[in-house]
């Protein structure tokens, strides 16, 4: 597909939107509306059998969510992945780990954003303070088993397709591992 032109309608801290006009394979002309964001960092911390999820309010689907921490850096950054997924997972939950392995890439929604996003997971952790941005104050967080996230994701209770996504490349990486 042939990008014809481009246009920005909308940006604020987070986000930009932009039109494309397009050229489809077949010639036909089109147009594309796109999300442009950072590429975030979705932390996986675990501890034996314990996973670390955050619970917050969501604005979009007036909902709140359990989730894996996760984040961009502030006004469109582009940070380090790794560097990011230290900092998200302090700030969201105050946990600093000893160890943090990168188990896979994601796309959030390729029909509409251009965004992308790493996986880590993170182990050997130590407990520290939160330093939780204005907008996550109402933030929760908590362990839970893996069994006991299963069946939260099974009844509905986590829902984030990111978090989900992530769990299934950490189910992946301890078959590799023979975990």
């Amino acid at each position: 597909m042939e990008t014809l032109s481009s246009r920005q309608v909308y940006a604020n801290n987070w986000m930009t939107v932009r039109e494309d006009a397009v050229r489809r394979p077949d010639g036909t002309d089109g147009i594309y509306g796109v999300i442009d964001k950072p590429t975030y960092a979705l932390v996986i911390p675990r501890d034996g059998d314990r996973l670390h999820l955050v619970e917050q309010f969501r604005y979009p689907v007036r909902r709140r969510r359990w989730e894996f921490p996760a984040g961009t850096a502030p006004d469109r950054a582009e940070v380090d992945p790794a560097d990011l997924a230290v900092q998200e997972l302090e700030e969201e939950t105050g946990l600093r780990a000893g160890r943090l392995e990168l188990i896979g890439h994601l796309d959030v929604a390729p029909g509409m954003s251009s965004q992308t996003g790493t996986v880590w997971l993170a182990t050997d952790l130590t407990a520290g303070p939160t330093r939780r941005e204005a907008t996550e104050q109402d933030m929760r967080a908590a362990w839970f088993t893996a069994q006991e996230f299963e069946a939260m994701a099974a009844r509905g209770e986590i829902t984030d397709s990111q978090s989900l996504a992530a769990y299934l490349l950490l189910t992946l990486h301890d078959r590799r591992r023979g975990a």
